[in-house]
């Protein structure tokens, strides 16, 4: 499950499991899509305008979302301060104030919409819009490893859009340190594809996410009628550490590009001494790092403010059970089990 739901099962705990054995998890009726979580992220913010149009349609409660209104408006990454990285615990329970910034109020309102974050009446699953300058095709970053419900997400639109680049990115953040909006729900990740500008929609990634979105959605339907899913054994990408660019020590200014040989080689294998920023001066500066890593966001345009060149990922695999939804006979045995921490504190 995700840092913010139930417990998940320990990753040791599989290779004690029956091959066929199917985890049971609880159902997911409430869906949010998201978008404009950054108003200059175009893909998102028309995708989300088209499900708002066609709301409505179907069966299942999907939540379609416009996250920051204001900035989408203005075609603004934001307005006052990053609404992606406001959803920490200390922000979302900070004391009340009128001068905090729209975005703090904004993530405030969106975290009473579909959480409140880590409670039960948070929505079942949160999936968020983004879109990268970087050339990471289509990838799904979550808080966790062993989320089974974003992981078989994540297999179901590698096998149905086998044509599009895909990964699976890991920050290891706690809950209560988890800042994007996908952590308000039980289940939750963001959806980032590019390469593409900001303040820019190009058909092809527009396309590209319409199509992860819907994806998504039908395996939602079919886990919730019951359809059980294999387990395999997957890729994910673990975030490490950021590297900013060299700059000057008075002004602090940039003093380096990235090297032309790393541009747009995102999830490339980075081998210490291989070249990773080019001097304004000419010079080649080469990665010093002890150990091989994966770099993502390379030179991604919103992050120069942040004081990211690029993030480095170490690959690791993970075992993923076979799942299924609970049965109504299973939910109602689920909702009587009491754990051993609740019959300790009622000693």
């Amino acid at each position: 499950m995700s840092c913010c739901g139930a417990a998940a099962v320990p990753l040791l705990a599989l290779s004690r499991m029956e091959a066929d054995e199917a985890v049971c998890l609880p159902r997911l009726p409430r869906v949010a899509v998201c978008g404009g979580t950054h108003g200059n992220e175009l893909s998102g913010v028309y995708l989300v305008r088209e499900l708002l149009k066609a709301a409505g349609d179907g069966g299942q409660e999907v939540l379609t979302v416009m996250a920051n209104p204001r900035a989408a408006q203005r075609c603004l990454r934001y307005v006052e301060t990053d609404l992606n990285r406001c959803f920490t615990h200390a922000v979302l329970n900070g004391p009340p104030s009128e001068n905090a910034p729209y975005e703090i109020a904004r993530a405030r309102e969106l975290n009473a919409m579909l959480g409140p974050k880590g409670s039960p009446e948070a929505v079942d699953l949160v999936c968020d819009l983004h879109n990268t300058t970087a050339n990471m095709g289509l990838c799904l970053i979550a808080y966790s490893h062993c989320d089974w419900i974003s992981l078989h997400i994540f297999r179901h639109l590698q096998r149905a859009m086998p044509d599009i680049p895909m990964r699976f990115i890991h920050y290891d953040v706690s809950c209560k340190e988890s800042y994007s909006l996908d952590s308000v729900g039980k289940h939750g990740f963001a959806m980032e594809i590019g390469p593409q500008p900001h303040g820019v929609v190009r058909s092809n990634v527009f396309t590209a996410m319409k199509t992860g979105v819907q994806h998504m959605l039908d395996w939602v339907r079919m886990f919730n009628s019951g359809a059980t899913f294999e387990g395999g054994c997957m890729e994910v990408y673990t975030m490490v550490k950021n590297v900013d660019y060299p700059r000057d020590a008075e002004t602090r200014s940039i003093t380096a590009a990235i090297h032309p040989q790393l541009q747009d080689r995102d999830f490339c294998l980075l081998q210490p001494g291989d070249p990773l920023f080019q001097m304004f001066s000419g010079e080649t500066l080469t990665y010093e790092g002890r150990e091989p890593l994966h770099p993502f966001f390379i030179n991604e345009c919103a992050y120069y403010e942040k004081g990211i060149a690029v993030s480095l990922a170490r690959k690791m695999h993970v075992t993923v059970p076979a799942i299924r939804a609970q049965t109504d006979g299973e939910q109602v045995h689920r909702l009587g089990f009491t754990s051993e921490e609740e019959e300790e504190e009622e000693e």
